[in-house]
């Protein structure tokens, strides 16, 4: 039935346009941003190098200044040395052959259904995007979801 001169539905319009990704496509693209994330932390701190003003006073906690050889502070060392997750692990195994290991602990399986949360506002949900898989509880969350949240990784 045509409906000339009327109101159409948007809702037709916008669901054409949007793409349904399957279980495993979602699962991909969320280790890929995961992976992206934690690519991400890795890296030096743009702003270490910068240098407060060099005509503002410096103040001592004490009176009595060291003249000697400098010795290298905590971060020096932390960042000489920082280990990867896996790399703690695959020492703690070295170390400790015997013993159980972070990865190696379990716990039983939930008795209980699983429960399912808004991803704008935390509440009880029941409705998924069919976009990302996403959980939300109403149509505001809803769209708060597609304007800010699906499909988009930010750090």
């Amino acid at each position: 039935m045509a409906n000339k001169g009327g109101r159409e539905s948007g809702r037709l319009k916008v669901q054409e346009k949007r793409r349904i990704l399957d279980d495993a496509t979602r699962q991909r693209r969320a280790n890929q941003a995961v992976e992206a994330l934690y690519n991400d932390n890795f890296h030096d701190d743009p702003h270490g190098d910068l240098v407060a003003n060099k005509k503002a006073p410096k103040f001592h906690d004490t009176l009595y200044t060291k003249k000697g050889k400098k010795s290298k502070g905590a971060d020096y060392y932390k960042f000489k040395y920082r280990k990867t997750y896996g790399q703690m692990i695959e020492y703690e195994e070295i170390v400790r052959p015997n013993q159980t290991h972070y990865p190696d602990a379990a716990a039983p399986a939930p008795t209980l259904p699983k429960r399912y949360f808004c991803c704008a506002c935390g509440f009880p949900c029941s409705y998924t995007c069919i976009t990302c898989g996403a959980k939300f509880c109403s149509v505001s969350c809803q769209k708060l979801h597609m304007d800010t949240r699906c499909l988009k990784w930010t750090a």
